[in-house]
C-alpha cells in the first residue's frame, strides 16, 4: 500500500483517507450500477438520492433549521463575493463589511462593484494580528447585511465569537472553518463556504441561506447567480459538479462517524493547542497573532532566522510533511490542520520542528 504524506496544504486540502478509499472502490462501478458516479445523469434517481442524502447529512451535522435552504453550486467563495451583493444589496442601499485580512478585503473590493460598501471595522490598526472587538465596529442599522470572514486562511485570524447584527442579516464566509466546531446557524442570514478545505474537492461551494432572503436579486443578476433559482431547482438548474457533490457527501458521512462537529471540535482543539504550545515555548519559532484571535485551522509561523526557511521546507519535504510554505503574499510558514489532517500529522510536524531547532539553533 502506498504510504501517504501528511498534507498541510491550505487548499485544495487534505481529504479523509477513508473517503478517498471508498471513492476509489466505487470509481468504476458505483453500487453495482456498472457505471461511475461521474457518468450518471444528475437527474437520475440514483444521483438525486446521493444529493439528497448529502444535504440531509449536512443539515444533521450543523443542525440547520428547516427555514434555511442548502445549496450546492459550482464555483467557489470568490464567486460569492459578487453573487451576494447581486442577491442581497439593492442598488440604493449599502452593506457593512468587516476587514480582517486578505480574503475579507477581496470580498469588499468585489462588492464595491455593485454598491455602497461601508467598512465597519478593520484589523489594519492591529497589523492584522488581532480582530477589533465589536465595541469598535461602526455598523449601519439600515444596512442590507453585515458580512465577515470567520477565518482568514492566509493571516491565521479566526473569530471565536459570532457578531451581533440586530435585525440586519449576518453573512459569513466560513470557507476555511466550516464543520470544524459547532456553530449556531440560526444567528446567520447566510453562510457560505468553498468546499476545498473542510467539505470536499474544489469546484463546489455550499451556501446556507435563510428563506426570507431569497427572491430579492437585482434584475441585472444573471439567472445562474440567483439563489432563488438555485433553491427552486434543488441546485440543479444546470448540471452541477456531481463528483464534488458525491465526495462531499462521503465526507459528511465520515464526519458523523467521528462524532460529528462536536467530535471534530475536541480533536481540532487539541491539534491547535499542541502546535501553538510548542511555538510559544520556543525562541526559534514565532506566531504573531493575538491569542484571542488565533485560528484553529491555519497556523502561520516564522523562524527566528529567515535564512533557514528554505532549509526547513526542504527537510519537511524529505519527511513527507508537505505544503508548509506560507502564502506568497506574507511568506514564512503555515500549517493548515483542517478536519482531515490527523493528530499524527501535527505530532510529526512538531517532532520535525524540534529536531530542526536542535540542529540549527
Amino acid at each position: 500500500m502506498t504510504k501517504r504524506a501528511y498534507n498541510f496544504c491550505a487548499g485544495p486540502a487534505a481529504l479523509p483517507e477513508a473517503v478517498l478509499q471508498q471513492a476509489q472502490k466505487e470509481l468504476l462501478d458505483w453500487q453495482s450500477k456498472g457505471v461511475s458516479i461521474m457518468e450518471m445523469s444528475h437527474r437520475s434517481d440514483e444521483f438525486v438520492g446521493v444529493a439528497n442524502q448529502a444535504e440531509q447529512d449536512l443539515r444533521d451535522l450543523l443542525s440547520i433549521p428547516e427555514h434555511y435552504k442548502v445549496l450546492f453550486m459550482q464555483g467557489g467563495a470568490s464567486q460569492q463575493f459578487a453573487q451576494i451583493p447581486l442577491n442581497f444589496l439593492p442598488e440604493s442601499s449599502s452593506a457593512d463589511y468587516i476587514d480582517t485580512g486578505i480574503w475579507s478585503r477581496k470580498s469588499i473590493d468585489e462588492a464595491r462593484r455593485y454598491g455602497n460598501i461601508n467598512v465597519a471595522a478593520s484589523a489594519k490598526k492591529y497589523d492584522y494580528f488581532s480582530i477589533p472587538g465589536q465595541n469598535e465596529w461602526q455598523l449601519n442599522k439600515q444596512a442590507a447585511y453585515v458580512h465577515y470572514t470567520t477565518n482568514e486562511t492566509i493571516g491565521g485570524l479566526q473569530f471565536d465569537w459570532i457578531p451581533e447584527s440586530g435585525d440586519v442579516p449576518l453573512v459569513a464566509d466560513m470557507s476555511s472553518d466550516i464543520l470544524s466546531r459547532p456553530v449556531d446557524v440560526s444567528r446567520f442570514g447566510m453562510i457560505y463556504a468553498g468546499a476545498q478545505k473542510n467539505i470536499g474537492p474544489s469546484g463546489l461551494v455550499v451556501a446556507i441561506v435563510r428563506e426570507d432572503l431569497l427572491g430579492k436579486a437585482r434584475a441585472s443578476c444573471p439567472t445562474m447567480l440567483d439563489y432563488k433559482v438555485a433553491a427552486d431547482n434543488g441546485s440543479m438548474y444546470n448540471t452541477p459538479p456531481t463528483f464534488s457533490w458525491y465526495l462531499s457527501g462521503l465526507v459528511f458521512k465520515w464526519l458523523k462517524e467521528q462524532g460529528g462537529v462536536e467530535g471534530m471540535a475536541k480533536l481540532n482543539f487539541e491539534k491547535q493547542r499542541l502546535l501553538y504550545e510548542y511555538i510559544d515555548k520556543s525562541d526559534f519559532y514565532t506566531n504573531p497573532i493575538s491569542k484571542s484571535a488565533r485560528s484553529w485551522m491555519n497556523i502561520p509561523f516564522r523562524l527566528a532566522d529567515a535564512r533557514l526557511e528554505q532549509a526547513f521546507l526542504a527537510g519537511a519535504q524529505e519527511r513527507a510533511l508537505l505544503n508548509l510554505q506560507g502564502h506568497r503574499s506574507v511568506g514564512g510558514m503555515r500549517a493548515s490542520i483542517y478536519n482531515a489532517v490527523p493528530m499524527a500529522a501535527v505530532e510529526a510536524l512538531i517532532d520535525y520542528m524540534r529536531a530542526f531547532e536542535k540542529e540549527k539553533a
